[in-house]
């Protein structure tokens, strides 16, 4: 069964999209909701909003969910994967270290893996995270992380944790075996983290 195609010159003049859009930006500042921020960003690109407004909501998302982050570090919480709130601030800071990482910036990347790891209460999210940080650790470049480490194939996008990448070449396990030596001064770093606080 063939999916309808969206008309984006329709969307663009449909009143009832741009209300939605409209009531969306309202509601995403009026209750800092990184969940609607998303909603509205997907929404400002089907339509091929202007570069400036989709920054503005991106900034927006950030912002707030680095600002969460502290937040959640400093109540001695973790992101709970089935609250949309967290999911989506736990994806947006996800989203931020893998583009420092695909930027090369190893140290910030690295940093903000081995945050997630610490911050997210989901096993098996914890354990990608690690292969993440020990990754980079290890010294592999982004583009060989995803085309040698990352196995895509058999993701559900139905999975709100989709964004996350969290299947790979080996098992999780088999990973986190090999990079053994990365794991265990991960784990030192976030011990000192812990110490320090």
């Amino acid at each position: 069964m063939k999916t309808p195609e969206i008309h984006i010159e329709e969307l663009k003049k449909d009143p009832e999209f741009l209300a939605n859009i409209a009531r969306l930006e309202k509601e995403c500042k009026e209750e800092e909701s990184i969940a609607k921020g998303y909603q509205l960003l997907d929404a400002q690109l089907i339509i091929e909003a202007p570069e400036d407004d989709i920054n503005e909501i991106f900034t927006f998302i950030v912002n707030h969910a680095f600002d969460r982050l502290a937040q959640k570090l400093a109540d001695a919480k973790s992101f709970d994967m089935n609250d949309s709130e967290d999911l989506a601030t736990a994806r947006a800071i996800y989203e931020h270290a893998i583009q420092r990482y695909s930027e090369n910036d190893q140290k910030g990347a690295k940093e903000i893996f081995l945050i997630l790891n610490y911050t997210i209460d989901h096993a098996e999210l914890k354990d990608a995270m690690m292969v993440h940080a020990a990754a980079v650790m290890a010294g592999h470049t982004f583009e060989h992380f995803i085309d040698n480490l990352v196995d895509v194939t058999n993701v559900n996008e139905h999975d709100p944790l989709a964004f996350f990448i969290q299947t790979f070449s080996q098992p999780t396990d088999i990973l986190l075996t090999m990079f053994a030596k990365e794991v265990k001064e991960g784990k030192a770093e976030l011990q000192k983290f812990e110490e320090s606080k």
